[in-house]
């Protein structure tokens, strides 16, 4: 019976079988925002009207997303062939993607909904320095976003709205969870792969 449990919770679809494939894929998680950048400059009435919806929209988007990849990385290195050390060189080169693609997407959010709007400065910068800020929104944007995933928090962008209190604190729980399921990731594959050796010498 506890076979048949452990049976029924392996999912049996998967989205990414391989890890080559992995990483060619992996890039189009960003296309819907894409999309929707375009979306915003062709309809900005439209889109500044629904800016709320589009916003919940992105953030359950980018976490149902992740957690579909996570999911096929999970099958992809417990079921790997390659040596440990082969294996969990994938694994960091595969989570670096995820998170690099997860700041761009969120900075491109921020930039999507006006970064100067979601935050405030919290910082004394020289006026040449203050208006090369604001000539470089998407610099910008992707800065907040790095230090948000990485739960760096410097404190001199700080949100001030509602949405970017949201954005924010979506990003920061992709960020502190994505460091455990790497772990975990590494742990059970390890396990799998002595349980096989095992396996295979019984």
């Amino acid at each position: 019976m506890a076979l048949n449990q452990v049976q029924f919770l392996k999912p049996k679809k998967r989205y990414i079988y391989n890890v080559n494939i992995a990483f060619m894929v992996l890039p189009l998680i960003l296309l819907p925002i894409f999309i929707e950048w375009i979306f915003h400059l062709m309809h900005l009435d439209f889109f500044m009207r629904y800016k709320d919806a589009f916003l919940f929209g992105d953030i359950l988007y980018i976490i149902v997303a992740r957690f579909l990849l996570l999911d096929s990385a999970l099958y992809i290195f417990t079921h790997t062939k390659h040596a440990i050390n082969t294996t969990l060189m994938h694994v960091v080169l595969l989570y670096l993607e995820i998170t690099v693609l997860t700041i761009i997407y969120y900075a491109i959010i921020f930039n999507l909904f006006d970064v100067f709007s979601l935050f405030h400065l919290n910082s004394e910068f020289s006026p040449a320095n203050l208006e090369l800020v604001h000539n470089h929104s998407f610099i910008t944007s992707f800065y907040i976003s790095t230090v948000t995933f990485t739960t760096l928090g410097s404190g001199d962008w700080i949100p001030q709205t509602l949405n970017a209190m949201m954005a924010v604190s979506s990003e920061v729980i992709l960020g502190v969870v994505q460091g455990g399921v790497f772990v975990a990731i590494v742990i059970y594959g390890h396990q799998n792969r002595v349980k096989d050796e095992v396996v295979v010498k019984g």
